[in-house]
Formats: C-alpha cells, sequence, structure tokens
C-alpha cells in the first residue's frame, strides 16, 4: 500500500526539524517528493489544516510552530548534544522533544514564567536525569478542552 502523502509529509518536516532545528519551506517539500512547487504549497496547507498542534504565520505559507517543535524563538531553549539549536512550542512540548532525540540528553532551559529564575531539565528517553533547581512543578492555569481555542496563531 502507498504511503499517506500528508503522513509522508509530516515525517518529512519533523525530520528536517530534528536535523537543522528550523522548519522546511514548502518549496523544500516540493523538492523533497519531485512535486510541483504548488503542489508542496498544497500539502503544507492540508497539513496544517488537519487540528494538529501546528501553525502556519497569519497570513504566510511558513510553518511557525509544529509540535514539539517552534521555527521562532520561545523561552524553552533545548539543546542537544551541548548545541542549541530548538526551540519548543511550550513547556509541555519541551519535555516531548525526548521523543525526537532517542537515545540523547535533551536539555531544557527556560526562565520560571511567574518569577524568571533560571530552570534546567535534563531528559533521556522520557525520563528526568537532573532537575535545576530539584523541586520543579508543571502548572497549566487553562483546563485541557480549552487549549486548542488558544493556540497563538490557530
Amino acid at each position: 500500500m502507498a504511503a499517506d502523502p500528508l503522513d509522508e509529509t509530516y515525517h518529512y518536516i519533523l525530520s528536517v526539524f530534528v536535523a537543522r532545528g528550523q522548519a522546511p519551506h514548502f518549496t523544500e517539500i516540493a523538492a523533497e517528493f519531485g512535486i510541483p512547487v504548488e503542489e508542496g504549497r498544497r500539502r503544507l496547507h492540508e497539513l496544517m489544516a488537519a487540528r494538529l498542534p501546528n501553525w502556519l504565520f497569519p497570513g504566510t505559507d511558513l510553518i511557525a510552530s509544529f509540535a514539539p517543535f517552534n521555527n521562532l524563538p520561545t523561552q524553552y531553549r533545548i539543546s542537544v548534544g551541548g548545541a542549541q539549536r530548538w526551540f519548543a512550542q511550550c513547556g509541555l512540548e519541551s519535555l516531548a522533544m525526548t521523543w525526537v532525540f532517542p537515545g540523547k540528553v535533551v536539555t531544557v532551559d527556560a526562565p520560571c514564567l511567574d518569577c524568571g529564575e533560571p530552570l534546567r531539565v535534563d531528559i533521556l528517553d522520557g525520563e528526568i536525569q537532573r532537575a535545576d533547581p530539584g523541586d520543579i512543578h508543571f502548572y497549566v492555569d487553562l483546563p485541557i478542552k480549552k487549549w486548542y481555542g488558544n493556540l497563538p496563531f490557530a
């Protein structure tokens, strides 16, 4: 059975984020699959319309965010192997970064959004290896059922 074009596109975008820390342009999507540029743009827009936690920058064809990555700098700086090339979409997604970097320590550096103090968490394959400070807690002041309605560019 042939692979679904949107599944292939999703995998390609995620792979590019992992490799270089930035999203591909739709022209790169087209080149990857040997399709016309307009088909690359159509695939990108179809994927973004699938109601996943991914979105384009308003009024453009540019990927703003593609969970767990953010294409624009955020306060959630992600390092792997000592290289800080990635930004997470949010605090929760920063912890999810571990699944796109299996076998590697993912370091999340962020300021506390309450007091501004620095926070650091090292995660390996879903397990916290180190947290500084040691009593870090995760808190969301919005019920999950309302999350989608609050995506910044949805």
